[in-house]
């Protein structure tokens, strides 16, 4: 059945005129409305008793969705993410679930809240991790990257790496600055023979 829209001024009457009639006169006119408009009878009712207006089809309907997640959820998500070291949130639901029940302890939040963080989604992490602003994050290690050496040294791809005899080696400088790189401090290079350790 195809939907015949009235026009607001003819609503308005039937409105009108179904608000003055009796319950036995209402249900023809509810009938004979329904049969014309091809509406359904709820929606139809809703309309002639004026709890429902005709909405602009060029309008897009905006629910208004229900909240699930509060403040105390996002203040644990971003201490969640702090301590796993800003891990991706997919990785960081990974983590949850294994390390969740574990943290319980540390987390100060309520037994609801708890509850909520064993469900919540990546997508709504990463929503309440874009909101809050966050300093750059900063180069841990002081040494800079450069091309003079990358022509010297010959660097093998994991696949040339033959770790079952002795002379391959994995390099590191270690910067002992205690997270501030100003001033003096000491620095190590570590060389490690992959097969002897």
């Amino acid at each position: 059945m195809s939907i015949c829209k009235p026009s607001e001024q003819f609503l308005n009457k039937l409105r009108e005129r179904y608000r003055k009639a009796r319950k036995k006169r209402r249900g023809q006119m509810l009938d004979e409305f329904v049969a014309t408009t091809g509406y359904h009878r709820k929606h139809a009712t809703a309309l002639l008793c004026g709890k429902r207006r005709h909405r602009n089809p060029k309008i897009p309907i905006r629910r208004i969705r229900r909240r699930i997640y509060l403040a105390e959820d996002k203040r644990a998500v971003l201490w969640l993410a702090e301590l796993f070291d800003q891990i991706g949130s997919k990785r960081l639901r990974a983590a949850m679930d294994v390390e969740l029940d574990d943290l319980r302890r540390h987390l100060d939040v309520s037994r609801a809240c708890f509850k909520r963080l064993k469900n919540i989604s990546s997508s709504t992490m990463d929503r309440f991790r874009r909101t809050e602003h966050r300093p750059a994050a900063r180069h841990r290690g002081g040494t800079k990257p450069g091309t003079l050496l990358k022509s010297q040294i010959k660097v093998r791809t994991f696949a040339d790496w033959d770790d079952k005899r002795p002379g391959f080696e994995e390099i590191d400088l270690v910067q002992h600055d205690g997270g501030n790189p100003s001033g003096f401090f000491a620095c190590t290079l570590d060389v490690t023979d992959v097969s002897t350790g």
